[in-house]
């Protein structure tokens, strides 16, 4: 009897990674690097202050800011963006925020071909990938382009201590969503598997100790590592159900995006995870509980997190809406997807079946 043997296929993404406590400092020296002497800073109003730090930072290199990011990225905040861009002859970006900022920085890239500098302030992991979003008429739109993926990423811990606690969880939760789905993705492979359950272990074992001590540097460092894992597990792989779900829970009813994913994260799990045994394995070692999609759900709640997708404003009426969209547009999951099993799913996470 013969063993078959596992093939699979893995493209590492060309880009480049600076992490450490500090690191800001290194925005000049990467700019540098990349040939980038006009650039235009990018933040969304709430981080003015750190748009100030780069500008500072980079000096006559700053040519201009624009700081209306804004969540998922609407269509008309892009084209402004795009506009500021040209208008100040901008040579590339350097975006410094969460998903809302770097996600901007690539609708500019996508539009210009511009290069773009990211510096995450969250756990959200888009830095890593090469996937785009815009939301417009109440539908976010993604796809993936090389020409979005940042060419440089500068990872520095210090600026996640004044994260909130309760941003910080959820961010870190969407963080691991991206891993659970890299673990069944069609497209994986037994490298994207390791980086997925590193990923959801570091911050699995970071978030606790955040919520007590937020200023703890061992676990805000452990957390952005666990980031950039699972980031890195996203740009290489093909995202199923879950982001499938988030996608038309933030693009049509514009459900807080971190707060999504957590919140619909166990309840994907309890469905997909019967039907990819090995990704179930992997997440039991990782998160340490035999029970994957309860432990995910008590976790979230006990950390601070919303229990539910009523708690965040998704109405009853509205989930046949979301099982329209999602049945209408075919893509990979590990499970067939039916209308009657969505509606079982999304009830049970509007009314937070599995959370205590």
């Amino acid at each position: 009897m013969t063993t078959k043997q596992p093939t699979f296929n893995y493209e590492a993404l060309p880009m480049r990674v600076v992490f450490g406590a500090g690191s800001l400092a290194q925005i000049p020296q990467e700019a540098e690097q990349l040939g980038l002497r006009r650039l235009l800073v990018l933040s969304t109003p709430q981080q003015e202050q750190l748009a100030d730090q780069a500008e500072t930072l980079l000096g006559k290199a700053c040519v201009g800011r624009f700081t209306e990011a804004r969540m998922h990225v609407p269509a008309d905040v892009a084209a402004d963006a795009v506009k500021a861009a040209r208008e100040t002859g901008a040579d590339g970006c350097l975006a410094i925020g969460g998903g809302s900022t770097i996600g901007l920085g690539k609708a500019i890239a996508l539009e210009t071909g511009l290069p773009v500098i990211s510096v995450p302030t969250t756990y959200a992991g888009s830095e890593m990938t090469p996937i785009w979003g815009l939301t417009e008429h109440g539908r976010k739109r993604t796809g993936r382009d090389r020409t979005v993926l940042p060419r440089s990423v500068i990872y520095d811990p210090e600026l996640t201590l004044g994260l909130p606690v309760g941003l910080s969880v959820t961010s870190g939760f969407n963080a691991i969503a991206h891993a659970v789905e890299a673990l069944y993705a069609p497209d994986a492979s037994p490298i994207i598997s390791l980086m997925a359950e590193e990923g959801v272990r570091s911050l699995a074992t970071a978030l606790p100790t955040i919520a007590e001590h937020p200023l703890d540097p061992r676990a805000r460092s452990d957390a952005l590592r666990g980031a950039w894992l699972c980031g890195a597990c996203l740009g290489a792989t093909t995202m199923s159900l879950h982001h499938k779900l988030c996608h038309i829970l933030g693009g049509t009813f514009d459900l807080p995006h971190a707060e999504t994913h957590t919140v619909l994260l166990p309840y994907v799990a309890a469905f997909n995870l019967p039907a990819a045994p090995a990704a179930e394995q992997a997440l039991s070692r990782a998160l340490a509980a035999d029970d994957v999609p309860g432990h995910l759900a008590r976790t979230s709640v006990e950390l601070g997190a919303p229990r539910s997708l009523a708690g965040i404003g998704l109405t009853q009426n509205e989930v046949d809406e979301v099982i329209g969209q999602a049945v209408d547009q075919p893509y990979a999951n590990p499970r067939p997807v039916t209308s009657d099993a969505l509606r079982f799913l999304l009830t049970a996470a509007l009314n937070g079946a599995l959370a205590p």
